[in-house]
């Protein structure tokens, strides 16, 4: 099934707010991520609970992509994070109750930072300073929406891929540092 991300979410731009050194609300902001979309930096509540509204609020299985500047990702939000609001850098997107069933927020996620959909993204972003993706054509962003099983299986082998380029790196740096220590041997 293809559908348009407006039929089966609900999406809305992140807050503008200035963050204070203590608060109740962590604001996350593109710099809190690395160019995949994974957290690189703790993170410390540092906007007042009262300054925000309960609706922007991040909620478990939201999905937080940043669409300003050249770093565009998505990201899945899981509560065991502090309470959060997403900065004006992001969209949030969150699947309509039709759709919690038959779309796992971690594939639509997988779906948002799959090749094809970023090329297209950014051949859609426009700007000259600070290129960004506008909600529209967010929202028109059509996706392929197999079976729960098809998605599940998709995440798996993404997980193992992810997991086979750690280990391809690990394996690369063990070489070298045996490479230097023989060289090193080899000199004395």
């Amino acid at each position: 099934m293809r559908v348009a991300l407006k039929h089966i979410a609900f999406i809305q731009t992140g807050v503008f707010a200035k963050p204070t050194k203590e608060g109740q609300i962590v604001y996350l902001q593109s710099k809190h991520f690395d160019e995949f979309g994974i957290l690189r930096s703790s993170l410390y509540p540092d906007l007042k609970a009262e300054s925000i509204s309960e609706k922007h609020l991040l909620q478990n299985g939201d999905i937080i992509f940043a669409a300003k500047g050249t770093k565009n990702f998505a990201a899945l939000y899981e509560s065991k994070n502090k309470p959060a609001v997403a900065s004006t850098s992001f969209f949030v997107i969150r699947l309509n109750e039709d759709f919690q069933e038959k779309v796992l927020p971690e594939y639509l996620t997988w779906y948002l930072n799959s090749a094809s959909s970023q090329n297209y993204l950014k051949s859609q972003a426009v700007g000259s300073s600070i290129v960004s993706i506008s909600k529209s054509v967010i929202d028109e962003l059509e996706l392929s929406i197999p079976d729960l099983d098809t998605q599940k299986a998709i995440l798996r082998i993404t997980h193992l891929r992810d997991a086979e380029r750690k280990l391809q790196q690990q394996i690369e740096i063990l070489r070298e540092k045996q490479i230097q220590q023989q060289i090193t041997n080899a000199i004395k």
